[in-house]
């Protein structure tokens, strides 16, 4: 597979992938109790925010790999 059609593919995945994670990270917050701590919230908001990153790092890392030598 060449670099620009693993581009084409991770595009695409890497949108997938951060909109499944916002419903995710959205519906595990409705599940918590009411009148939690300011502070527990703050918390849970910057572990759900930056939850989407690792897969991305993933993702990106596969789409930036070179194309493998072709053979003459």
């Amino acid at each position: 597979m060449t670099q620009r059609n693993r581009k084409l593919i991770g595009g695409f995945a890497l949108v997938a992938s951060i909109v499944v994670w916002s419903i995710l990270a959205t519906w595990i917050y409705l599940l918590f109790p009411e009148g939690l701590p300011g502070l527990v919230l703050i918390a849970y908001f910057i572990v759900a925010g930056m939850g989407w990153i690792f897969p991305a790092m993933v993702l990106v890392r596969w789409m930036s790999r070179p194309d493998a030598p072709t053979k003459s």
